[in-house]
């Protein structure tokens, strides 16, 4: 599928020439001429953005009733409150946008429940709204006090939103058929030069700055995954995003004050990304930008769990409901054989690692698999050190029971355009030698094929994330506006978010 050609339909600029010393690298360009000249006029891909926008705060609310979030919050100086500065969803804080895109970037990620998009490359197009919050109402609070910043405008969601569907769309046509896990970078990455890309569009900076802006996104110090990985899998992996936002829009304001761009970052020969970073190798792209991203993007559900596991865990739902039919019980069960696809094998197989944190945890598919097999359920809660998941001898004994195998197919349709499923298919054989028939599972709740079965499901998610935080008649009002399409677009940024303020931490 990959081909080489521009990711950006032809169209004229609106921006006068610039004539820097040399060329700017095509991919800089494309993306540049995207942001600044797309017109977003999908309904299916602006209707999916109000769920994600819904979703993913919803997601860092949950997140600030675990106490290693909640440590990293607030501002760097205790005690600092930034006038007209970024709120922070859930908290009273009122922080300079840069920490503020830190603090709601880390707060979308931690519990690894917000949306996803899975291709060569993976991650978490939603991350993004940490920078694109954090600078659009820091943008509304400053231009109501009688400030010029973004062109003196004042944001609304829906500015938001195209932000949004912009940066889900960067994020993921940069990781259809580019494999940064490969070489051992983190996907973050990605969600830097996305969110540079889009929130100097907010800002203001001319087409010719966003060039710049994006260069030193990609010439900025990348991050390793080896936080993500035995034997070094630890807490970053939660935060990791929000660094990402926040470098983002730190660099996005350098160029607001006079900062140039590094034109040829990814091709300079020796220096340049694909030299230093990518194994010389330049990147392939399958689509021009659009709104396929947002439009084809997956909802995490059900399941508080990393995403190349979440058929899985549905698999064993069903096999958990066939096992009390029966009279049985996980205690019954002697194997299983995981029938899977690839990513999921590099990633999150770890039949006999021992588990030693909660970020070891969320990522190892037996673990949930066994979680699900013990208990009927999956939850947050279940990952955390002393808890009864955690502790169960029947659990870690029966992670080491459950093996992976790689099925071409399921691979294959993984990375199909026209199918990009998850699927999974787990094999019971019981003590007594019973083998139950396979479950297999292809597509998730929340995936597109299953987008309508998903929406009344991501409002109940939406609901249970705020009743930790709200009275019953303001999760009724946040409600009631975020699914009053016209109603929520034409509200300015600052009002949406002061909604969402709480005037101490409760957590």
């Amino acid at each position: 599928m990959a081909q080489s050609f521009s990711t950006a339909n032809p169209r004229a600029s609106t921006m006068p020439a610039h004539a820097p010393t040399q060329a700017y690298d095509q991919e800089i360009l494309d993306i540049a001429d995207y942001v600044h000249n797309y017109k977003i006029d999908s309904e299916v891909a602006l209707d999916t953005s109000r769920y994600i926008l819904l979703d993913t705060i919803g997601c860092g609310l949950e997140a600030l009733r675990f106490p290693q979030c909640t440590a990293l919050l607030g501002p760097i100086v205790e005690g600092t409150t930034v006038p007209n500065g970024t709120t922070v969803p859930g908290t009273p804080y009122q922080l300079d946008p840069v920490n503020g895109a830190f603090n709601i970037g880390a707060m979308i990620r931690w519990l690894d429940y917000n949306d996803c998009w899975l291709a060569a490359e993976w991650g978490h197009p939603s991350d993004n709204l940490g920078a694109i919050l954090a600078v659009a109402d820091w943008i509304a609070r400053t231009n109501r006090a009688g400030g010029k910043l973004g062109n003196g405008k004042i944001p609304t969601i829906r500015d938001v939103l195209e932000a949004m569907i912009k940066a889900h769309e960067i994020q993921g046509c940069l990781a259809l058929e580019n494999s940064y896990n490969k070489v051992g970078l983190d996907h973050v990455v990605l969600v830097k030069v996305a969110s540079t890309a889009v929130v100097s569009k907010l800002l203001g900076l001319t087409e010719t700055q966003t060039r710049d802006a994006v260069t030193q996104a990609w010439v900025d110090g990348q991050s390793l995954r080896t936080y993500r990985h035995t034997p070094n899998t630890m807490s970053r992996k939660s935060w990791a995003a929000g660094d990402a936002c926040q470098r983002a829009v730190n660099l996005a304001l350098k160029v607001l004050k006079g900062q140039a761009g590094v034109p040829t970052v990814l091709s300079a020969p020796v220096w340049g990304f694909y030299d230093v970073l990518f194994k010389g190798k330049k990147f392939d792209f399958q689509r021009p930008y659009g709104s396929y991203v947002m439009e084809n993007v997956l909802f995490k559900v059900s399941y508080p769990a990393e995403f190349h596991s979440q058929t899985a865990i549905e698999a064993a739902q069903k096999v958990y409901a066939t096992l009390q039919s029966m009279g049985k019980s996980a205690k019954d069960i002697k194997e299983i054989t995981n029938r899977t696809h690839e990513a999921c094998i590099r990633i999150i197989d770890k039949q006999f690692k021992a588990m030693d944190n909660f970020a070891d945890r969320d990522h190892c598919v037996q673990y949930m698999v066994a979680t699900m097999l013990a208990f009927n359920r999956l939850e947050a809660t279940d990952y955390t050190d002393g808890g009864e998941a955690a502790t169960s001898p029947l659990i870690e004994d029966l992670r080491k029971r459950i093996k992976c195998v790689e099925d071409p197919q399921f691979t294959a349709d993984y990375h199909d355009p026209s199918k990009r499923t998850i699927s999974n298919a787990l094999t019971v054989t019981l003590n007594d030698g019973t083998v139950l028939d396979e479950v297999v599972v292809e597509a998730p709740l929340g995936h597109r094929l299953r987008r309508d079965e998903a929406k009344p499901e991501i409002m109940k998610k939406f609901q249970r994330h705020l009743s930790h935080h709200y009275e019953q008649g303001k999760i009724d009002d946040l409600v009631n506006l975020s699914t009053d399409a016209s109603k929520l677009d034409s509200t300015e940024v600052d009002t949406y978010m002061d909604l969402f303020r709480q005037k101490e931490m409760k957590w």
